[in-house]
């Protein structure tokens, strides 16, 4: 049976690349999105080199460039405000052949919406698989029109997917990673000067300028799982954050309260045995979800749909196909998923003689030749999208 229709069920950053690179390739498509509308999750987004080049596959990569904010150097720093390691933006470029571009997460929404027919996303539309289908049967959908059959579904319904618990009953699922996030986009008077992060004992701060004056700001600690401030999440910030170095507090006392987002973090630290099953394939959190302390939980996503699109037409047998995209995935994914936790744990630090072990390593790596340092980013950054052949 051929792609007669896909379903993605989840409008995230995931969901809709892939519902764009489908429809690249031909292949009708139809995006449910639970939420009443598609304000996003997160306020800011660094779209490292391997997502702008599936970016920049999709035609949707010059005008989300075209909105990331210039700033001249990156790295991290001590609470003290002592540089441990840092380089030139423009270093990253040149060496990767692309920046590392920084925006908000509503404009790489709204990009990807654009770029989609009129009426492909429905909002306060859930979606649940009711079968997952085979070689011979479509796959059926719950919607909120009844039941529908789909010759592919996407399920790119997050970290707590549904979609997942279906496929493997078996698998353990999210487990907290002892990390809880906090998250804000602010104006400040004056532009930071440089971005980056500043590494303390057991929690992290994060500065990004974005286009327009704003910056986004973030941070994280570990935490109880499900703890709260008991006032509001921006004096919790000044809490942890209040004496550390300019403009890190400066920065988040600029939050409004009720617009902190704070979340903990899960990750799937078991991998999962395949990305999909029957005609269901998995996507973005809700294959791998992983910590935030490389930046690719969205540039992940967004790989993931172009290696599962670009083999696909509106005839494509998924025999060979979603196997295809399982053995492509899953091994890269879960590197990159251990090398966040493993980042994460340089961050979880908190005695003396941990911390100081770390800022003596961190900064004895910020005295590297510039291509030293930035080699060990190749890993990920150096990957290349393939190529959609569709003619749509």
């Amino acid at each position: 049976m051929g792609l007669h229709q896909a379903i993605v069920i989840g409008g995230g950053i995931g969901g809709l690349t892939a519902a764009l690179a489908l429809h690249r390739q031909g292949v009708p498509v139809t995006v449910h999105e639970r939420a009443a509308s598609l304000e996003p999750v997160g306020a800011g987004l660094a779209l490292a080199p391997n997502a702008l080049r599936a970016l920049d596959r999709l035609g949707v990569g010059p005008r989300l460039r075209a909105l990331a904010a210039p700033h001249p150097a990156i790295g991290v720093r001590h609470p003290s405000g002592r540089w441990l390691a840092r380089t030139s933006t423009a270093a990253v470029e040149a060496h990767f052949g692309d920046p590392v571009a920084a925006v908000a997460r509503a404009e790489v929404i709204a990009a990807l919406v654009d770029a989609l027919p009129e009426g492909t996303v429905r909002t306060d539309s859930p979606a649940t698989v009711v079968d997952p289908g085979s070689g011979r049967h479509p796959a059926v959908v719950r919607t909120g029109d009844g039941e529908r059959p789909a010759g592919l579904v996407v399920a790119a319904d997050g970290i707590h997917s549904a979609t997942r618990g279906l496929l493997f009953p078996h698998h353990p699922g999210p487990r907290y990673s002892g990390f809880t996030t906090w998250r804000a986009i602010v104006t400040p008077a004056r532009r930071p000067a440089a971005a980056g992060e500043v590494w303390g004992r057991g929690r992290l701060a994060g500065i990004v300028p974005l286009a327009d004056g704003r910056v986004y700001v973030y941070g994280a600690a570990l935490a109880p799982a499900g703890a709260r401030a008991a006032d509001d999440e921006r004096a919790e910030l000044q809490r942890l954050f209040g004496d550390w170095c300019a403009p890190v507090p400066q920065l988040f006392a600029l939050a409004e309260p009720d617009r902190v987002l704070r979340n903990d973090v899960r990750e799937l630290a078991d991998p999962l045995p395949a990305y999909h099953h029957g005609r269901v394939v998995l996507l973005g959190d809700a294959a791998h979800a992983m910590c935030p302390f490389l930046g690719q939980g969205a540039c992940q996503a967004i790989e993931d749909a172009l290696v599962l699109a670009a083999p696909l037409a509106p005839a494509t047998d998924l025999a060979t196909a979603l196997p295809a995209y399982t053995a492509a995935r899953l091994p890269r994914t879960t590197a990159v998923v251990t090398a966040s936790r493993r980042t994460g744990n340089l961050v979880a630090l908190c005695t003396p003689a941990a911390t100081l072990l770390r800022t003596t390593a961190l900064t004895l790596a910020g005295l590297l030749p510039t291509r030293a340092l930035l080699s060990r980013s190749a890993g990920i950054y150096d990957w290349q999208p393939p190529t959609l052949t569709g003619g749509a």
